[in-house]
């Protein structure tokens, strides 16, 4: 079992807006973020994470808790399993009761990425080849790269370092072939770039062969720390430049990366052997950015281009693309001197909306009337992806490019739902919110010091709209989604001090009795001595609330 120090300390580690932004888009919405739930189906954003209180909550279905439970949510896992998930991304190591379990997280990625480093080299047909791409030794070192050699002395090196071979397979360095009942080295006779997350830690690798293998590139499997998806290559060097600078360039290589960096484009990044995808997003909104993809001029390219151009404007990023004509590529033209042309290109990169409408008119004979309905059609379904002012912007974009004079703007018709486009309210119209209840209870949630002075005059049954709230509260229940709801909303503001929290009290007090006081004098149901009673009651109260005294609820 773990302990629950360990568990607690590694909590005051998470921030609940990395965590959560390292699977979903969040967008700044003043002091809190937002994104269409991952846990139901909306297209308005309903989803709140307030950095402030560390906690998540769906005004749509209710979901809500910290940064383990929105893993445990996300990655369909149990508390341990989202801990040790939770600690492997953020290098924690976990305490057990058990001391049996007691054991750090694995250095076998680590001690693999030294030892490559202080093979290369002794390996000449890699330095060779390397020297040859114009890579420096100090590139060399900066990415860390290194040289696998053959599988059987990486299997010796790590039962020489004492390694379990599980945990090697476990983390990707090693596979194991059932048939043969065999393990081998995932790299072998490869030239190795380490892949870090965003954090810094190493997790995995990419392989360049030397020696002619088939596959000339080959990434580290999927594993609980590596998934290509989520990464980019060279993210945790590039992203205090790209801060910086407010842009990040993407390309297709490690070499066009290295290469960039040399060049003084320390905001490059790549794609792991993967197209861009919705993954890659929440990273990609970190900073803002400006993005420009760097990509081949070849048929696979521009695809690869084209399908990031869709998925980047369609979700609001601004850039563009730059594609590299006549077989070169970035790290080609940086060997060659090219910097101030390439310099020239990032800052002139296509946008991506024209990129996208340019290339789908290339798919299409436009002199034939049925080709250009049809790629009208395939514009117009593109052109709904976006916001209404850049589907009215560039309707008539596409329609001045439909071949010979073009077609009129009016024949592409974008009939969006509007409803679609407007943001559901956070808190249900259909239900009465009483700000001065709920700032009330979001005082009890935040100051728990106030709650006997709190309860000294009130009792949950004096509140009108939200008895059940103010009981959960009282009972300490802050995971409860009713709660959760008040704690994330930044209009609902608690009383911070004991004379404010008085002055509010005396004042819920007096129109409280003067309620009661009021049903007193029309009931009909009661004796006259019980009336009288009622009535002296009420008033005595009164007169000692408008002079500053608080009066007991049992009194």
């Amino acid at each position: 079992m773990i302990s629950q120090d360990s568990i607690e300390a590694l909590k005051a580690r998470l921030d609940i807006v990395d965590v959560v932004g390292s699977y979903i888009e969040l967008k700044k919405a003043g002091g809190n973020f937002k994104a269409p739930c991952p846990f139901h189906d909306e297209k308005s954003p309903s989803f709140v994470v307030s950095p402030q209180k560390q906690i998540f909550h769906c005004f749509g279905c209710g979901a809500g808790g910290d940064a383990v439970k929105f893993v445990m949510e996300y990655e369909k896992l149990n508390y341990p399993e989202a801990l040790e998930k939770l600690a492997q991304t953020y290098n924690f190591t976990l305490t057990y009761t058990d001391n049996k379990q007691n054991k750090p997280r694995t250095k076998v990625i680590e001690k693999l990425n030294e030892w490559y480093q202080s093979l290369l080299t002794h390996n000449q047909t890699a330095m060779r080849y390397l020297q040859e791409r114009g890579i420096y030794e100090s590139s060399i070192e900066k990415f860390g790269i290194g040289y696998a050699p053959a599988s059987n002395e990486t299997l010796n090196f790590i039962k020489r370092e004492q390694f379990p071979i599980k945990e090697a397979i476990d983390v990707g360095v090693v596979g194991y072939d059932s048939g043969r009942n065999q393990t081998y080295a995932r790299f072998i006779e490869r030239i190795t770039f380490p892949i870090y997350s965003a954090n810094g830690t190493v997790v995995g690798f990419g392989g360049r062969t030397i020696t002619g293998h088939q596959a000339k590139y080959v990434n580290s499997p999927e594993t609980p720390l590596f998934n290509k998806s989520r990464l980019l290559y060279a993210y945790n060097l590039a992203k205090q430049a790209l801060y910086k600078k407010q842009e990040i360039i993407i390309t297709e290589g490690y070499l066009d990366v290295i290469m960039l960096h040399q060049a003084g484009f320390d905001n490059a990044v790549a794609t792991l052997g993967t197209a861009l995808t919705h993954d890659h997003l929440p990273l990609l909104r970190k900073g803002s950015p400006r993005v420009v993809m760097a990509y081949d001029g070849d048929k696979a390219g521009r695809a690869a281009a084209l399908k990031a151009s869709k998925l980047l404007s369609a979700s609001g990023f601004n850039g563009g693309v730059v594609v590299f004509e006549g077989g070169l590529d970035p790290a080609d033209m940086v060997k060659e001197g090219r910097i101030e042309e390439l310099n020239k290109m990032f800052h002139t990169a296509k946008p991506f909306i024209e990129f996208v409408l340019d290339e789908i008119l290339s798919l299409f004979d436009l002199h034939n009337p049925k080709e250009k309905e049809s790629c009208m059609q395939e514009g117009v379904a593109y052109l709904k992806t976006l916001s209404p002012i850049l589907q009215e912007e560039y309707r008539t974009y596409l329609a001045s490019r439909l071949g010979g004079l073009g077609v009129s703007p009016s024949l592409i018709r974008l009939n969006s739902n509007q409803r679609d486009m407007q943001n559901a309210p956070l808190v249900q119209q259909n239900r009465h919110r009483d700000m001065w209840e709920l700032s009330l209870i979001k005082t009890v949630l935040e100051h728990p010091e106030f709650i006997d002075q709190i309860l000294d005059v009130i009792d949950p049954s004096l509140l009108q709209f939200h008895t059940r709230e103010f009981s959960l509260a009282l009972e300490g229940k802050k995971d409860a989604p009713e709660l959760m709801e008040i704690l994330i909303d930044e209009t609902i503001l608690s009383l911070e001090n004991e004379s404010a929290l008085n002055a509010e009290l005396i004042t819920f007090l007096m129109k409280y009795y003067e309620r009661e006081l009021k049903k007193v004098n029309l009931a009909r149901t009661i004796s006259f001595e019980e009336k009288a009673h009622y009535i002296r009651k009420y008033r005595d109260k009164i007169q000692k609330l408008r002079r500053g005294e608080l009066v007991g609820f049992n009194e």
